[in-house]
């Protein structure tokens, strides 16, 4: 099998996880309350929060400054991402891996967890069906293992890519969620055309790390992992996402690192992480709950996310299918701006009908499993706008681009109306008459917000071509 990459890692590469210092901040006291609605009122003009300032925000136990603290994020999000949702869909184009994590039903160990590559007719049918459901974005999910190495997921994404359902079915954006990779790896990738390459750094606790990451694999190599989006950025590749699977040690610490790792990236690069993902550890074929003693309840996972909003502005949050759609719906309103909808985890899973036992066999379960269609629908019934818009990932307004375009707001200038020609473009092509009336009433309410201008017009006039013709991809 080839080698997956070199040892070879960023220039200046460093371990910049402080364990002890991380710990004593997430174990401090409460600041008093005018700390800590100082310490909001500077998110509020958008700036972000240092590491210190998080750790202040996270000490805040008393009930009246968490509400202060979700109201903050609740206008925070307003004000940098409106009443948007972006939607995307998960698909796992591979499961074997080589790695023996004990939070993961593939973990090489598990004899009974379900071993399969796509192939490239399986890969084609699977994004039919996804283009034929409505979706425009994925994120390619591969395990870690030679297989899947850079020329098999450039390949991978290319496939996607080229792969349409006639008339209108596309596939606008591939984002990547794959083993770190060496600087040569992610160059191809980025030639490939991926959006977001994503690495979970699963918990930035050192011990944590090296207990649930056993021995003689390449994920137990912490710096390899940590420094992997610096190689990225090194390669070219300038929208990265990180993440944490809260459950494995303290949420307080976990949630420390992530903006650690945020500041480093922003510090170094000029760019922060695109996006955030926190999904929580659930039940899985093969692991044992009750090796974590740190599983994170409803109430201070709404608080992380709360917390991250206003500690990183402009960096898009993602909340996953794993947890229940009552939960999603609660924590869009303070701070998610993308999740997934109509997903499946199994391979093959949106062409396959997998039956029960199959199912209890992947990588972990699903909280919200509801159709495609009836997400978008309960989005525009509670205010949402849902949006497929990929307009500056083609444009180039991505990297520092984006937030030359982000930090003074000139991106509204373009979200809102990409966000209504895709919604549209969803409720001509793919919605039931149900979500096209809502959708219908919930554009006009929003044509109705915006000031009369050449840009209206414009956008009017769009929305009437997607309308009364089959021209589409009208993007601002």
């Amino acid at each position: 099998m080839p080698s997956m990459m070199s040892d070879k890692l960023s220039r200046d590469a460093v371990d910049f996880i402080d364990d002890g210092y991380l710990q004593d901040l997430a174990d401090g006291a409460q600041p008093d309350a005018a700390r800590i609605r100082e310490i909001i009122a500077k998110s509020l003009q958008k700036e972000p929060l240092s590491v210190e300032e998080t750790a202040a925000l996270l000490a805040a136990d008393d009930p009246e400054l968490c509400e202060e603290i979700f109201e903050a994020a609740r206008e925070l999000k307003r004000r940098v991402y409106g009443n948007r949702i972006v939607l995307f869909a998960p698909l796992y184009v591979g499961s074997y891996c080589i790695n023996d994590c004990l939070y993961c039903s593939f973990k090489r160990s598990n004899p009974d967890a379900m071993r399969r590559t796509l192939s490239d007719d399986d890969l084609r049918a699977q994004v039919r069906a996804l283009e034929d459901r409505g979706h425009k974005r994925l994120i390619l999910v591969y395990g870690e293992h030679p297989w899947y190495d850079a020329d098999y997921i450039a390949r991978t994404v290319r496939l996607v890519y080229e792969t349409t359902s006639p008339p209108h079915g596309e596939i606008r954006r591939a984002n990547v969620n794959a083993a770190p990779l060496d600087h040569e790896g992610y160059a191809k990738v980025k030639a490939a055309g991926i959006g977001t390459y994503q690495i979970f750094h699963e918990t930035y606790h050192h011990a944590t790390y090296d207990r649930v990451h056993p021995p003689r694999t390449r994920k137990r190599d912490y710096l390899w992992r940590l420094d992997g989006l610096s190689r990225a950025f090194e390669s070219g590749c300038d929208d990265v996402g990180i993440g944490v699977l809260f459950g494995l040690y303290d949420w307080k610490f976990e949630t420390l690192g992530l903006v650690s790792h945020a500041l480093h990236l922003q510090g170094k690069y000029g760019v922060g992480p695109h996006t955030i993902s926190f999904p929580r550890l659930q039940p899985a074929h093969g692991v044992d709950l009750e090796e974590f003693p740190h599983l994170l309840g409803d109430f201070d996972f709404k608080r992380l996310i709360a917390i991250l909003r206003l500690s990183v502005p402009y960096t898009g949050l993602i909340c996953t299918a794993r947890e229940r759609a009552e939960l999603r719906r609660e924590v869009m309103a303070f701070g998610v701006s993308q999740i997934d909808a109509g997903s499946r985890i199994e391979l093959g899973g949106y062409t396959e009908a997998g039956d029960a036992q199959q199912m209890a066999k992947e990588q972990f379960s699903l909280g919200d499993i509801r159709p495609l269609d009836v997400v978008v629908r309960e989005l525009l019934e509670t205010g949402y706008i849902p949006s497929w818009c990929t307009s500056c990932y083609r444009l180039g307004r991505t990297g520092e681009h984006f937030m030359e375009f982000a930090i003074p707001g000139f991106i509204k200038r373009f979200c809102t109306p990409n966000a209504l020609t895709t919604l549209l473009e969803y409720l001509r092509d793919y919605a039931s008459p149900e979500t096209r009336a809502a959708g219908e009433k919930a554009i006009a309410a929003e044509l109705e917000k915006l000031e009369d201008s050449p840009q209206k017009r414009e956008l009017i006039d769009r929305l009437n071509r997607i309308r009364t013709t089959d021209q589409r991809d009208l993007y601002f």
